[in-house]
């Protein structure tokens, strides 16, 4: 009789796992934080009528007790344990609603549901209160309040209904659509690609509130699509009115008192070396002949800050900027245009004021001497990279005597380097043939030739220089302050992972010894590499195993190049880290004292900033060039390398023109894969069939969304 009994009661609830409901007493504590909550209460609340389900519940509060998630104030009433931990950082939002909280200062990131987020944005400043962590549960936070918003602007596309409008946006970081109010539209139609800020999120709203700020275009359309990539990383996408303006109140003409003050090399052969497409250029080389085996070599760099200065409104608009921005088909400079591509540019047969590095030189690379000096000079002649490289290979053209001989010192000085453990990554580009519309018709490869490295060894030779000049002190003396380009050794670990990687081809690789030690096994291996089908993969696995360069005060080297001191100074027309260092270098000349440390590593942060989110913009416009590009071979097949492996598919890159895309873990139906992040493969729990990393695989090519960038194959069994 009791038998039959329990099982109506069984019947009258729903029969619940303890997982689930261990879930649904964690949410009810927290829903109930402040409360202290009796067992009767917890019972009546989440509807737990059976005998089973209650012994189940008590079971559970048993556990959450012992991981000390609750207490028991006192007896039969418990209540959330919060150990009243409030902690301050970055909250970092996800569309699948897994978003987490990244402490200040480090430490490991906590758990925040999207229930706990109080409509948080993607890196904003926030402070919550900490639960304490339970067993086998990850640590978990709730949102008390938003201390600084970090970014309220988003990119989309609206969807304009009768009285009301969305913007649909592709952001991996906002789960749902902002609601517009039909009188904050802007004149938008559906179709039209978006920048909409977030005015608020109400409480129990499950869209936020935005008004557009401004309209792109049509969806579709290329420049459209340009600036909303820009717009999407937080770049600007016009040059502000006011800037030009100021630019264009520059005179152009050199004063007779001007040229007095300057070393002259008007008379000395010059040229430049740039690419054909090249309007901004920002460097020249001159050389003439000392005497036998010594020549004198000079590094010309446009003397930007003689027109841009320090606190005008041109120089807050670069130091804003920090870089010029390249995308596929365009430039968005840091400078205005009548400054970089007219005024500082160092055209043919025209005088230019520049800022030197004077080298006299043997054709062995061995540098005699070398100075610093402000020059006026004139260049006789603007050679494109394949120009010049026709010159070195036939040895026949203009000026041939003088780009042979430089070539040939270039040659000394990349021996030199690599012989004291420089980094020879020599990788490739991809570059797009694009017609008027912005169409991409074609892929090539842009590799780098004689050429290119003859222009970069005096690049780097001159940077080399003026790093050495400033940060070698006398002994007992403080180096005076300057941004220096540092490059750290490579991750320990991520070392030894390239090592366990690159076995299975068959290679080795050092990951203890000397840096040069290191380097030069690292070299080897890149040699070893040359030609062979996994060369790209591996490169880029190598890369991945680097840090990143940076620019800072603080003087640690440049691993990659092996120089122990170096900075940017070549390119002030493109990067602002160079005019901070033209600044500094002419300050220091004339005698001056020191500056501020904190002030120019805060601005080296910036620009470091700013130089990644420039790169990771121009890989988006890459990406997006390469969906429109493979969405009119649909259905196509192609060889491809496995280039990339997750939890989520594979990453295939195409033999044939570098495109990436995804084969989506759902579509390989044929087992079911998990992820080995140690061994970078997918593995086949049944047949134990193993998608690996620089696997060569056929692919055809099954859909292209160009508004999420993606690619999607399918795999092609042979």
């Amino acid at each position: 009789m009791a038998k039959k009994k329990e099982k109506k009661e069984k019947k009258a609830g729903k029969r619940m796992s303890k997982k689930e409901l261990a879930a649904l007493l964690i949410d009810f504590f927290h829903a109930k934080s402040s409360e202290t909550l009796s067992m009767k209460y917890i019972f009546s609340e989440l509807r737990l009528t059976t005998h089973p389900q209650k012994m189940l519940c008590v079971d559970i509060l048993h556990d959450l007790l012992a991981d000390d998630y609750i207490s028991e104030i006192e007896k039969g009433k418990f209540r959330l344990t919060n150990h009243g931990t409030e902690m301050v950082g970055t909250f970092q939002r996800k569309s699948n609603g897994k978003n987490s909280f990244i402490p200040e200062g480090g430490g490991e990131p906590i758990f925040v549901a999207e229930r706990n987020s109080a409509h948080a944005m993607n890196n904003d400043k926030v402070k919550i209160t900490f639960y304490a962590k339970r067993k086998n549960r990850e640590a978990e936070g709730e949102v008390i309040e938003i201390l600084e918003r970090a970014n309220d602007t988003f990119v989309g596309t609206l969807e304009v209904a009768k009285s009301y409008a969305f913007l649909v946006t592709e952001n991996r970081t906002l789960a749902n659509d902002i609601f517009i109010p039909k009188d904050k539209l802007k004149g938008g139609k559906t179709g039209d690609k978006a920048i909409v800020k977030v005015t608020e999120w109400p409480d129990k709203a499950k869209n936020p509130i935005g008004q557009v700020i401004d309209i792109l275009g049509q969806a579709g359309d290329n420049t459209t699509e340009m600036h909303a990539i820009l717009a999407e990383f937080g770049l600007p996408y016009v040059y502000p009115k006011a800037v030009e303006t100021a630019a264009d109140k520059i005179p152009a003409e050199i004063s007779a008192e001007e040229i007095a003050k300057r070393e002259d090399f008007r008379k000395v052969t010059t040229f430049t070396i740039d690419p054909k497409d090249a309007k901004d250029f920002d460097d020249a080389l001159s050389i003439r002949k000392l005497k036998d085996g010594l020549w004198e070599v000079g590094v010309h760099i446009a003397d930007v800050t003689h027109y841009v200065k320090e606190g005008s409104i041109i120089d807050k608009e670069a130091e804003k900027r920090a870089t010029s921005v390249y995308l596929v088909d365009r430039t968005i400079p840091m400078l205005p245009e009548r400054l970089c591509n007219f005024i500082c540019s160092l055209r043919p047969n025209e005088e230019k004021l520049a800022f030197s590095v004077i080298f006299d030189i043997t054709e062995k690379g061995e540098v005699r001497d070398s100075r610093i000096v402000h020059t006026v000079i004139n260049s006789d002649r603007r050679f494109t990279y394949e120009e010049a490289q026709q010159i070195i290979e036939t040895k026949e053209g203009d000026f041939k005597e003088e780009v042979l001989t430089l070539d040939t010192i270039a040659k000394a000085l990349r021996e030199k380097r690599f012989s004291a453990g420089a980094i020879n990554f020599d990788r490739y580009e991809v570059k797009f043939e694009i017609d008027e519309k912005g169409k991409p018709i074609s892929v090539y490869f842009k590799e780098s030739k004689d050429a290119n490295k003859l222009v970069e060894e005096f690049m780097l030779l001159a940077n080399k220089t003026v790093a050495e000049k400033i940060g070698c002190a006398p002994k007992n003396k403080k180096a005076k302050v300057l941004p220096y380009r540092i490059h750290d050794l490579p991750d320990p670990e991520k070392l030894e992972n390239l090592s366990q990687f690159i076995a299975r081809f068959g290679y080795k690789v050092r990951t203890s010894g000397t840096k040069t030690d290191i380097s030069k096994s690292i070299n080897h291996l890149l040699d070893d590499i040359h030609g062979k089908k996994e060369e790209n993969l591996i490169e880029t696995v190598s890369i991945r195993a680097m840090q990143k360069a940076r620019y800072s005060t603080h003087n640690i080297g440049h691993y990659g190049l092996a120089f122990e001191y170096y900075t940017h100074f070549t390119s002030p027309i493109r990067r602002f880290p160079d005019m901070m260092v033209h600044r500094l270098v002419t300050k220091y000349m004339d005698g001056g004292r020191s500056v501020s440390e904190a002030k120019y590593e805060d601005l080296c942060d910036h620009s470091s900033n700013m130089e990644q989110i420039a790169a990771n913009a121009e890989r988006a416009s890459i990406k997006y060039k390469q969906v429109e590009f493979m969405s009119e071979r649909l259905g196509q097949i192609y060889d491809g390398v496995i280039s990339g492996v997750t939890e989520w598919g594979l990453y295939v890159e195409l033999n044939e023109n570098k495109c990436e895309g995804l084969v989506p873990v759902r579509d390989l139906d044929d087992d079911y894969y998990e992820f080995d992040e140690k061994n970078y493969c997918l593995r086949g729990r049944r047949k134990n069939k193993i998608y690996s990393l620089g696997d060569a695989i056929t692919v055809r090519v099954a859909r292209a969304n160009l508004e999420k960038k993606q690619l999607d194959f399918e795999l092609i069994e042979k």
